[in-house]
């Protein structure tokens, strides 16, 4: 499983948690080549900003866009460090979040800084190893622990975790 394509489930589960995009804002953070940003703004409508601090991933993404119409903005850009003030919208109605949450090093910042990215009414989703795999398999421990977990999930007024396959869906409402 790539980092950036997402499984039918979470498809699924994207199209029924966020609903048509209607041109809204979506940034989708640790976009790598795109495809969850382009399945955001293509497939579901919203009007999408994929972000990467990986220079080489982001124009992997842009080259990706050949088609007719609007694609994605791409921007290499740490969300951790950089100025969200640079990202081309004051707030977004979806962020996202694949298989990144658990590199990075200082979560509970993370946590506040895609909360203050979130439009009123916005939505998180963030998509990692469930760490359901045999305690003898080497892949046991991918998943976020469950102190990474709480600090992800503590001062939301709505917690919803879906477990699709190996991944567990996390979608996040202030």
């Amino acid at each position: 499983m790539d980092r950036g394509t997402p499984i039918p489930a979470e498809t699924q589960l994207l199209a029924e948690h966020l609903g048509p995009g209607r041109g809204r804002p979506a940034l989708d953070i640790g976009s790598g080549e795109g495809t969850l940003a382009r399945h955001l703004h293509h497939s579901l409508g919203h009007r999408t900003t994929g972000i990467d601090c990986s220079p080489s991933a982001i124009a992997l993404a842009a080259a990706q866009d050949t088609g007719p119409g609007p694609c994605p903005a791409w921007r290499c850009m740490d969300i951790t460090a950089d100025d969200p003030g640079s990202l081309p919208d004051p707030a977004y109605a979806v962020v996202t979040c694949r298989l990144v949450y658990r590199w990075i090093a200082d979560q509970p910042a993370f946590v506040d800084r895609v909360r203050r990215l979130l439009a009123p009414g916005g939505i998180w989703v963030v998509a990692e190893i469930a760490g359901r795999r045999e305690d003898t398999s080497p892949l046991q421990h991918l998943g976020i622990t469950a102190a990474q977990a709480e600090t992800l999930t503590a001062g939301w007024s709505v917690v919803r975790t879906a477990d699709l396959d190996v991944l567990r869906c996390y979608t996040l409402r202030p």
